[in-house]
C-alpha cells in the first residue's frame, strides 16, 4: 500500500471536488471510442495538474497522454469506475492488496482487457516546482478477472430516485445551506454545474442527467456529517446515519452507473 492515500467515510465525497477515476473512466472510454485524442483527453483529466502512471503494462513511469494513446494497442476494451467505501466494497475485483488501497483511496479505475488491471490515484504531498497545479500519481497492479456486478444506469437512476423519494423529510430537515451557509455556495455550484464534473463526447443524455443529480446528493449528504452539532440538533447522530447512508449509497453507485454508461451497452 501506499501510504498517501487518505482513509475515507461512508460518505465519500472527493475533498477537492474532484473524481479523478471519474474523469479518467469517462475521458478513456472516449478515447477508445475514437471520439477525442490521447491528448485532449488528458488535458480534461488532468486540468492544471501532473498526473503519472506508474507500472502500467510493463511501464515503470509514462504521462497520461502515453498511457492513453496505448489503451487500445494494450488490449483494453473499457474503463470502469468504483466507487468504494467502508461496508460497501462494490465493484472491487480483488485481490485483497488492491481492494485494500483502493478502499484507502475511495476510488479506483478498473481496465477491462485480456488482462486486467486497476488504477488507484494518490496526491502527492509535496509539488514539482514545474507543475502549475497539484500532482498525482496514478498506482497500476493486476486485478481479478472474474465478472464484477455493477448497477446499470437505469437500475441506479430508479434506486436514487425512489431513495430520495423515501427521504423527503430527512433531506428537508438536513438542508446544509440552513445552518452551514458556507456549504450553500458548493451546493449551487454542483447544482448549477459549475465545477461539477461533465462527461465525455460519447455519452447519453440520461447519463449527464443521472451524474449531476448523484452528485448534488453526494455533496449534501458529504456535507451534513461535517458538522456533528448540527446533526445533533436536527435528530443526534444515530437517526442522521440511518436517514444519510441510503441517499449516501444510492449517490454513490448512481456515479459509477453514469461514468460506467459508455460501456454498459458492451457488457
Amino acid at each position: 500500500m501506499w501510504a498517501s492515500a487518505p482513509r475515507v467515510s461512508a460518505y465519500a465525497f472527493p475533498m477537492d471536488g474532484v473524481l479523478r477515476s471519474g474523469r479518467f473512466v469517462a475521458w478513456g472510454n472516449a478515447v477508445l471510442a475514437g471520439l477525442v485524442s490521447p491528448d485532449t483527453a488528458a488535458e480534461r483529466i488532468t486540468g492544471r495538474d501532473c498526473h503519472r502512471v506508474l507500472g502500467l503494462a510493463g511501464l515503470d513511469e509514462s504521462t497520461l497522454p502515453v498511457i492513453l494513446a496505448r489503451l487500445r494497442t494494450t488490449g483494453v476494451t473499457g474503463l470502469r469506475l468504483v466507487l468504494p467505501v467502508p461496508g460497501d466494497l462494490l465493484g472491487l475485483p480483488g485481490p485483497s492488496e488492491f481492494n485494500v488501497d483502493a478502499l484507502a483511496a475511495g476510488e479506483a479505475v478498473l481496465l477491462d482487457g485480456a488482462e486486467a488491471w486497476g488504477l488507484i490515484p494518490a496526491v502527492l504531498e509535496e509539488n514539482p516546482d514545474d507543475c502549475p497545479g497539484i500532482s498525482v500519481h496514478w498506482h497500476a497492479a493486476r486485478v481479478n478477472t472474474a465478472p464484477i456486478d455493477l448497477p446499470s444506469l437505469s437500475e441506479a437512476e430508479r434506486e436514487l430516485a425512489e431513495t430520495m423519494r423515501a427521504a423527503t423529510d430527512a433531506l428537508d430537515a438536513l438542508d446544509v445551506a440552513r445552518w452551514r451557509p458556507e456549504a450553500a455556495d458548493k451546493i449551487s455550484a454542483i447544482r448549477s454545474g459549475n465545477g461539477a464534473d461533465v462527461l465525455a463526447p460519447g455519452y447519453p443524455q440520461r447519463a449527464h442527467r443521472v451524474l449531476a443529480l448523484a452528485q448534488r446528493v453526494a455533496a449534501i449528504t458529504a456535507l451534513a456529517v461535517d458538522d456533528d452539532g448540527a446533526a445533533f440538533n436536527l435528530h443526534g447522530m444515530t437517526g442522521r446515519d440511518a436517514e444519510l447512508r441510503p441517499l449516501a449509497r444510492a449517490a454513490r453507485r448512481a456515479q459509477m452507473a453514469a461514468y460506467n454508461a459508455m460501456i454498459e451497452s458492451r457488457v
